[in-house]
């Protein structure tokens, strides 16, 4: 059946096990929610990838807190909310298929034994496993909503990021990242930065230069389709209720903005 290690907010997994997840399919909302690292799933035949059960709770192995958020999102925009259900450990489905860090070996200053000179075919069949799943879900869901007649959808991917990368801490409470078309991101940033309380990262910690924002460019950016994508600092997402309280948030945020698109 495969492992998933408790850390945050809990992952369910059942005997139905799949790679990829859509809640709310047939919502009526503008947006689709897209989590990309919702789970540190380890299925069977993996082991635990040559690491402690506590590696497999930090953040290199998933986004702790992000599905929390999407979820209340998904509830409260009336959106579908797509998720992939296996550990980036195995295969990070927010990276090009060239990219060097796709099946990372390393991951910030963790080695990843199981990962370290993988065969060509066990790269593509960790391919098969999850990453070409989870992205033709989301081809077919838009798919899905053209052919019923709705608007072209505001695409909105929830990540979460640590306090501290390799030493260095990082300021912001929340990023939000976004290439040329700034028609959701400006209004969002501005939104945010009106409360007075929270440090915005605009483009950090993380930018599209970093080769972060490959399912926006691959499902938004490509057809012309507004996309944003957020990043939530982890400790501020470490209960159900705060989880709650940034859906809330962000939920009202774009409510207004997708209005005015």
């Amino acid at each position: 059946m495969g492992r998933t290690i408790a850390s945050g907010a809990p992952q369910v997994v059942t005997k139905e096990w799949a790679p990829v997840r859509i809640t709310n399919p047939d919502g009526a909302g503008p947006c689709i929610i897209l989590c990309d690292h919702a789970s540190n799933f380890v299925p069977d035949g993996f082991g635990t990838l040559g690491l402690k059960d506590s590696d497999l709770q930090k953040h290199i192995a998933w986004d702790p807190g992000a599905l929390g958020v999407s979820a209340v999102m998904s509830r409260l925009l009336d959106a579908p909310l797509v998720e992939s259900c296996v550990s980036r450990l195995i295969i990070d489905c927010n990276r090009p298929l060239n990219a060097p860090d796709l099946v990372p070996s390393l991951s910030e200053v963790t080695v990843i034994p199981a990962n370290e000179n993988l065969s060509e075919a066990a790269r593509q069949e960790r391919i098969k496993l999850s990453h070409r799943p989870y992205h033709a879900a989301i081809e077919a869901l838009v798919e899905k909503r053209k052919a019923a007649g709705k608007p072209e959808p505001v695409f909105v991917a929830i990540h979460s990021y640590t306090p501290v990368y390799r030493g260095v801490e990082r300021p912001w409470h929340i990023g939000v990242i976004h290439d040329a078309d700034e028609r959701v991101a400006a209004p969002l940033i501005a939104g945010l930065q009106a409360l007075g309380r929270y440090n915005v990262g605009i483009n950090e910690p993380y930018s599209p230069a970093d080769r972060v924002y490959y399912t926006l460019e691959r499902h938004a950016s490509a057809y012309g389709m507004p996309a944003v994508m957020i990043e939530i600092r982890n400790d501020l997402v470490t209960t159900a209720q705060e989880e709650e309280g940034w859906g809330e948030l962000l939920s009202a945020l774009l409510n207004n903005i997708t209005k005015g698109l």
